[in-house]
């Protein structure tokens, strides 16, 4: 079936020239069905300008420019950005406000590319809506006398939808409902849509935790099969499957996670050997035993791709039935898993490996804060209740601190940024914002798995067996360029060898920059001139760990790469002992589809998070705090509390002693007349001015400073009227 894009995509390749329908038949070879399809495309391509049609009867492309498909990102403000199809969206085009009807956000289009009205750089203009991404969406159900309105959620799509008579259902004014569209908007036409599902209050947390799934395209319910396929599976481990694995339930093995985990991917176990070196004990919940490939639940699984966490909830990946179930390593019960048993020398540097299947019978779920008091407080009581697991404890944290001094010696980035953690009340409302302690606890699980991680990447990758590896590729050198060109403002330097940069130069210069007042500045900006790390066929290193091979083996619960790399990795070892295993599909196409949702995930959970910081900064308005400044842009600079782990904008329109400038090369904003600056890192007093929970917006401003006065408004001048020839006076309009 041909389509537009092929179309338009022929007549780019004939330079200009002039088709005949015959021509465009044959170039396609249709059946009499497909050549009704060409017919109405061409039509439509004619109506939208797109075509014109000789003298002859031929088509041929418009003379006014070319045209492009691709998927249109709307702003709130109206304007957006076409991402054209095939392309990586680095080099967008822009769609004014005026340009983007009958468009909205995530839909794929045709845009007519122009020049920009202003000279500058082409423009896009929507001329059809080719695929929708919207058939439902989720709103507030307002009604207002005999008219009633759907208002989405979503601040992206910004037209508001009729309700006809007898569409609300069972829905109250102001309420969140599930609508699905009728009449999508047009030139000339308004946009409809009947309820088809009431959600309840705004503010109700599992209302949130669904809007923000639908917004950001997060499956929220399993379908019926994957549960009733999660249900049938053992809730025990049987004496049957023990088969073919080693026995390691006399090992103390411990998970070690966060106090409100209900998933439990690893658990760990370790011993010092007489010459002081390590055996360390990686225990991975074996999911690969229980998820059949391409069964119900593995589809599903790829669907999601992660677990995507949120203040007091989660979406898992796999049913609970497994993932707080039995592929969860609970304490006191015997679970399947796979194993990394990892031998180090008493400096920490590995010495060998070896995988296989196990299964291990927990002895403790430990939280993080415990951990820390045993070996960092020394606190008499908690080491006391652990009596049977305190000294193997202490010797993880020996290994651990080694294998932090190893990864530092070859240059491995640690920025160590806080985040935040929402601390939330009975009903599910944030009661504080904190910033989460990260403590030698955590660094000794993170150890742990980097260490597991790497050594099974080298394993598999040296077998010459294609895999999923997690890489994180060096900054561009146009990233790197304007980084050097921005630290020289600090009287720093960055001399980058022939043969490019290496993590262990930028490590050196976060040394350098340790405790002076540009710190966190540099942090940031070298932060941001990094790409962001993703999953690939092509072993490419991580360049943040300064490691030539590295992949995802820790988390199968809540991690569909994870999963895939116990498949491999059980799939070689089988293929060793003489068995045969069966290998993914397409590798390429899992590790694109887990980075996208990936991304997809960080959105969802970064959305709600900053909707629990509006929420508790609701009533704070005229609160006066202390903080720095995080980031400045052309439109104001951001601060970050020290009280509270919020960050709010103050905008420069708040500021009203002078004209401000914004200087990119030094990330600051100046006045042009009181020479006043504001740059990262400078500490201010705030005050708080407004919030936007729909927006997730904090607006903030100096404190003890007035407001500019609002613009002067001007009448609008009347407008000119002719001078008649006679001089007899003019009525005066009483309008």
């Amino acid at each position: 079936m041909v389509t537009t894009q092929q179309l338009l995509d022929l007549f780019e390749r004939r330079g200009g020239k002039a088709l005949s329908l015959r021509d465009l038949q044959s170039a396609f070879d249709l059946d009499a069905g497909e050549r009704k399809t060409l017919s109405r495309h061409l039509k439509q391509l004619e109506r939208d300008g797109v075509l014109s049609r000789g003298k002859g009867g031929g088509y041929a492309l418009a003379r006014r420019g070319r045209t492009v498909t691709g998927t249109i990102a709307l702003h709130r403000d109206g304007y957006g950005f076409l991402t054209a199809d095939g392309t990586d969206g680095t080099d967008n085009l822009f769609v004014p406000a005026r340009a983007v009807r009958p468009a909205m956000h995530g839909d794929r289009v045709l845009v007519a590319v122009e020049r920009s009205q202003r000279g500058g750089r082409p423009e896009g203009r929507v001329l059809r809506v080719l695929e929708r991404a919207y058939a439902t969406l989720i709103g507030r159900f307002e009604q207002v006398g005999d008219v009633a309105r759907l208002v989405p959620a979503d601040p992206q799509v910004r037209e508001s939808f009729l309700v006809p008579r007898g569409g609300e259902g069972e829905a109250r004014d102001g309420e969140m409902v599930v609508a699905r569209i009728e009449n999508y908007p047009g030139q000339a036409q308004s946009a409809s849509a009947r309820v088809v599902e009431v959600l309840g209050a705004a503010d109700d947390p599992a209302v949130e935790i669904r809007i923000a799934a639908e917004r950001f395209g997060v499956p929220y319910t399993f379908p019926p099969d994957v549960l009733a396929a999660a249900a049938a599976i053992p809730a025990t481990v049987t004496p049957a499957d023990h088969a073919d694995r080693e026995d390691l339930r006399a090992l103390p093995f411990v998970t070690i996670d966060g106090e409100t985990a209900k998933d439990f991917d690893d658990a760990v176990a370790i011993e010092r050997l007489p010459d002081d070196s390590y055996r360390l004990w990686v225990a991975i919940a074996d999911v690969a035993h229980y998820v059949a490939v391409g069964g119900s639940i593995d589809r599903e699984a790829l669907n999601r791709g992660t677990s995507v966490y949120f203040p007091g909830s989660c979406l898992p990946m796999l049913p609970e039935a497994l993932s707080n179930g039995i592929c969860s390593l609970n304490p006191g019960v015997d679970r399947l898993v796979m194993v990394a048993e990892l031998l180090f020398d008493r400096h920490g540097r590995r010495q060998s490996s070896r995988f296989y299947p196990g299964v291990i019978h927990s002895r403790a779920r430990l939280t993080y804060t415990e951990t820390a008091k045993i070996l960092v407080d020394r606190d008499p009581e908690t080491c006391a209740n652990y009596a049977h697991l305190a000294d193997m404890l202490v010797i993880m944290g020996e290994l651990a601190e080694l294998r932090i001094a190893r990864r530092h010696e070859r240059g491995s980035l640690d920025f160590d940024l806080p985040e935040a953690e929402v601390i939330l009340g009975l009903r599910g409302r944030p009661e504080q914002i904190v910033r989460a302690e990260r403590t030698l606890a955590h660094r000794l699980i993170e150890e742990f798995m980097l260490a597991a991680n790497e050594a099974v990447a080298e394993w598999l990758d040296r077998q010459r067996i294609p895999l999923v590896f997690r890489i994180h590729e060096p900054p561009s050198e146009e990233k790197l360029g304007a980084f050097q060109e921005f630290i020289a403002h600090f009287n720093q330097g960055l001399a980058i060898p022939v043969e490019g940069v290496r993590p262990k130069l930028l490590q050196e210069l976060l040394e350098r920059i340790a405790g002076t007042p540009e710190e966190k500045l540099i942090n940031h900006v070298l932060l941001r001139s990094l790409p962001q790390a993703r999953y690939s066929i092509d072993n490419r290193g991580h360049f943040g760990l300064a490691a030539d091979c590295y992949c995802h083996f820790t988390s199968p619960i809540r991690r569909y790469p994870d999963l895939i790399i116990h498949r491999l990795l059980r799939r070689q070892l089988q293929f060793q002992a003489g068995g045969e295993g069966r290998l993914p599909a397409s590798l390429e196409e899992i590790a694109e589809r887990s980075s996208h949702c990936e991304r997809r995930a960080m959105e969802a959970e970064r959305d709600i998070v900053n909707l629990k910081k509006c929420q508790y900064m609701l009533d704070k308005l005229g609160e006066e705090h202390r903080g720095f400044i995080v980031s400045v842009q052309p439109f104001g600079f951001f601060v970050e509390l020290d009280a509270v782990f919020v960050e709010g904008l103050v905008h420069i329109s708040s500021l009203g002693d002078d004209y401000y400038q914004f200087d990119e090369a030094t990330h600051s904003l100046t006045g042009m007349s009181r020479r006043r600056r504001f740059t990262i890192g400078d500490p201010v007093v705030v005050a708080v001015h407004k919030v936007d929970t729909q927006r997730r917006e904090i607006d903030l401003r100096l404190a003890g400073e007035q407001p500019p006065p609002p613009p002067r408004r001007l009448a609008p001048a009347p407008p000119r009227v002719p001078r008649p020839a006679s001089r007899a006076p003019q009525k005066r309009s009483r309008r």
